[in-house]
């Protein structure tokens, strides 16, 4: 078994396509509409495969609950491979300097990861590894 795709619900679908195009290279499919349910996706790939992440709008979903810097049970982020520690550290700083949070500097884990942790646009948190 393999994790195919992780979808989040997400206020500003254009947005957040951009988001991840322009920071971790992703491609996007076209636009699936539902006009029947108000409901639009997109399916975002990254270049070095492995699982896609589906990002989805519907009217009439609430916001989350959770405080994105608190850790509350359920899925509290997902990490995206940079390729090096290098890659890490350039990445972390770009997205700093454009104006998102960064909660996590860049580290060495006690289970070996080197990551930082930075809030999406609707501050979902991203790991960003080595």
């Amino acid at each position: 078994m393999k994790i195919e795709h992780l979808a989040i619900w997400v206020r500003d679908l254009e947005k957040m396509r951009t988001f991840y195009e322009t920071y971790f290279a992703a491609s996007s499919n076209d636009k699936y509409v539902n006009t029947v349910k108000g409901f639009s996706s997109y399916f975002l790939t990254f270049p070095a495969g492995g699982a896609r992440l589906e990002i989805m709008q519907m009217a009439g979903i609430p916001d989350s609950q959770n405080n994105a810097l608190a850790q509350f049970t359920g899925i509290i982020h997902f990490a995206l491979s940079a390729g090096s520690e290098a890659a890490v550290d350039a990445l972390t700083n770009r997205l700093r300097t454009d104006g998102f949070a960064v909660v996590g500097e860049p580290r060495r884990t006690g289970d070996g990861y080197y990551e930082s942790v930075i809030l999406d646009p609707e501050e979902n948190r991203i790991e960003i590894v080595a």
